[in-house]
């Protein structure tokens, strides 16, 4: 490939590289957002910028969106490629937690905006479900090709009913809880056997470990919607999700030795879950441990997107993604 050739990562010649992966950093900023906008509520900030990350986090989705648009076109083989991938098809699902995410945003803002992205991320949604896991019932896959990523089109179900509670019935919200909550613990099991078990996951994938506390931290978010208070059942989801999030703090060393890959930024929405899940908590128990808690977790969490950020941009300037891949 020539100097010319490597341009900036939407040019033509570097398009059939760019990866649908893309779509987890607009999950991080969208993510961000929303923690946003619930610290400055709960944590009675002086300040307000959650209006600025919803601009820029849109502006982020619709440049990748339109990027991969244009990918599909162009590129439609390895679009399918993509889609065959033991890996890579997890990350389509994201688009439906982009919708249902942003409802969240505008239940406060538009409750109409919010009630039409929540139907979109809804039926998104369904129809990943149904794809994604009829893909794993056709025995097409080998145990070193399941790992944390396989949780991403589980987590959307868990997602629903954040906002469907107040857009819809309860009883379509307890039908997402419902399957997102049982496969989660079917694919925690076999997540933990491939990773005591088997080989170790590649390097590339070791960020993709901090989905391992998302699902029971939105599941506490979730059940705590639709119980309408704090229950026994969201106490164990929370404390399970802070505990894993504590032991893989317990593994720093890990995470420090492996190199910038756009899968560290598997590392921004499960800690943006976190840190509305703990803003949660403090806003229903109260209590000084929780209120420094989410301090604590809140200044971590944007550290870490200023870092992505960074690490990111730097990636972008030096053309270090979206060239071929060695698999």
């Amino acid at each position: 490939m020539t100097q010319n050739e490597e341009g900036g990562i939407c040019e033509v010649s570097r398009l059939k590289n760019f990866p649908n992966s893309f779509l987890a950093i607009c999950l991080g900023l969208i993510g961000f957002t929303l923690a946003w906008q619930r610290a400055e509520t709960i944590l009675i900030l002086p300040f307000t910028i959650s209006n600025y990350l919803l601009y820029i986090s849109v502006m982020v989705m619709g440049i990748v969106l339109a990027t991969y648009t244009l990918k599909i076109v162009k590129y439609p083989d390895e679009v399918r490629k993509e889609f065959n991938h033991p890996v890579k098809l997890n990350f389509y699902p994201i688009l439906a937690k982009l919708f249902l995410i942003t409802s969240i945003i505008y239940l406060s803002i538009d409750f109409l905006v919010a009630k039409y992205l929540w139907w979109g991320g809804v039926v998104i949604q369904f129809v990943f479900t149904l794809i994604i896991m009829s893909a794993w019932m056709k025995h097409k896959y080998e145990i070193h090709h399941i790992n944390p990523s396989w949780f991403i089109p589980v987590v959307g179900s868990i997602i629903v009913p954040i906002a469907g509670v107040e857009i819809y019935s309860e009883s379509l919200s307890w039908f997402f809880f419902s399957i997102g909550f049982f496969w989660w613990l079917i694919l925690t099991v076999l997540v933990m056997n491939r990773v005591i078990f088997h080989h170790p996951i590649p390097d590339k994938l070791i960020p993709t470990f901090f989905i391992l506390f998302a699902p029971p931290v939105i599941g506490f978010i979730s059940i705590t919607k639709l119980m309408g208070s704090l229950n026994p059942f969201g106490y164990i989801m929370y404390y399970f999700g802070l505990f894993m999030f504590i032991l893989l703090m317990y593994q720093f060393r890990m995470f420090l030795k492996i190199h910038f890959y756009l899968s560290w930024w598997a590392y921004s929405f499960p800690m943006d879950a976190l840190v509305i899940g703990t803003l949660l908590m403090y806003h229903e128990a109260g209590g000084v441990f929780f209120r420094n808690l989410s301090w604590i977790l809140f200044i971590m969490l944007n550290l870490i997107i200023l870092l992505l950020t960074y690490k990111t941009a730097t990636a972008i300037k030096y053309q270090k993604i979206c060239i071929e891949e060695i698999e």
